[in-house]
């Protein structure tokens, strides 16, 4: 086969290479010259066998929504595209009636790996019609790891389903790793635990938690055993976000992936806004004390028992609040 690639970033330009290692052709574009095959997607299309096959890798929202634009007035009948960028799963639908119009297939696809997919292949749920999807396979087949198809590929269903399903597998990983995080935070914490590093590694083999991204946590400890070298600083790209939202929609409840959200907001913050709010509201109700702006003070931060209900005004004692 040979297909085409736009985007070709960190997993894009990895994607390019293991099809290549698996005896697909790629013609790749990026708008980087280090990296592209051609100097536009005139020259790509115009590199492809008909029917045309074209998968974008490029950043979810207006560039995506630009590119299928532009690409729809380029290709013909019979071809297909896929986005296997990392798309709110609602675009899918308008790109693919947009692409419908000129008689272009559309297929989703939600692409787990990350930089080690060249290497080890990528886990993909794919949304699209049974026709678009079957001629795809063979390309599918290249990227993922070995073993039973079923094992790491999935056609999840119709267009936008690919993206449907790999949100929520971004939300649960959200959860997952602020769990791992919680738990080094509280491991570190206890002096008693004199190996934080040796204890996620002790749990790679046996245990119920062992896991890929326990595997990475111990990559991470072994590099830097303190993480002395990075901020608390976590960014999110959306789809814990969309998960949220979807769970509120359909009225399931998603606690750990709503807090796991909620926590990397959180971690932008050098000095919380609510948190002063609740330290002020503290000191009004209660007389409790209040750290000065700027003031980081180490401790335990241990209540002592009944110190919630102690205040200054007796008649505060009580409050449960």
């Amino acid at each position: 086969m040979h297909i085409g690639m736009i985007g070709l970033g960190k997993m894009g330009f990895n994607m390019r290479e293991r099809l290549r290692r698996g005896g697909v052709d790629v013609t790749g574009y990026d708008r980087n010259p280090d990296v592209t095959d051609v100097p536009d997607t005139d020259a790509l299309v115009a590199a492809l066998p008909s029917p045309r096959i074209v998968w974008l890798m490029l950043p979810a929202g207006a560039i995506t929504a630009a590119v299928v634009e532009e690409l729809t007035g380029k290709l013909d009948a019979g071809d297909i595209l896929i986005d296997g960028g990392n798309s709110r799963f609602t675009d899918d639908q308008a790109h693919a009636d947009h692409a419908a119009e000129r008689g272009i297939g559309f297929v989703d696809v939600g692409v787990s790996g990350g930089v080690w997919g060249l290497e080890n292949g990528y886990g993909m749920m794919a949304g699209g019609s049974d026709e678009d999807v079957a001629t795809l396979m063979p390309v599918f087949d290249v990227l993922r790891p070995e073993g039973p198809r079923e094992e790491s590929f999935v056609h999840v269903g119709a267009v936008g389903a690919g993206h449907y399903a790999k949100m929520v597998h971004n939300g649960i990983e959200y959860g997952v790793m602020q769990s791992l995080g919680e738990g080094y935070e509280l491991l570190a914490k206890k002096d008693i635990v004199t190996d934080v590093a040796g204890t996620f590694h002790a749990w790679q083999k046996g245990t119920v938690i062992r896991s890929w991204l326990l595997d990475l946590m111990v990559r991470a400890l072994t590099d830097d055993p303190g993480l002395e070298k990075i901020s608390g600083y976590v960014e999110d790209s959306g789809e814990g976000r969309w998960t949220v939202e979807e769970a509120i929609a359909n009225e399931v409840a998603a606690p750990a992936i709503t807090a796991a959200v909620f926590a990397r907001f959180v971690s932008r913050q050098e000095d919380s806004p609510a948190m002063k709010a609740v330290a002020a509201l503290r000191n009004q109700f209660g007389g409790h004390a209040v750290r000065p702006a700027g003031q980081r003070i180490e401790g335990s931060g241990t209540p002592s028992p009944g110190s919630e209900n102690t205040g200054t005004d007796p008649s505060t004692a009580a409050d449960p609040s």
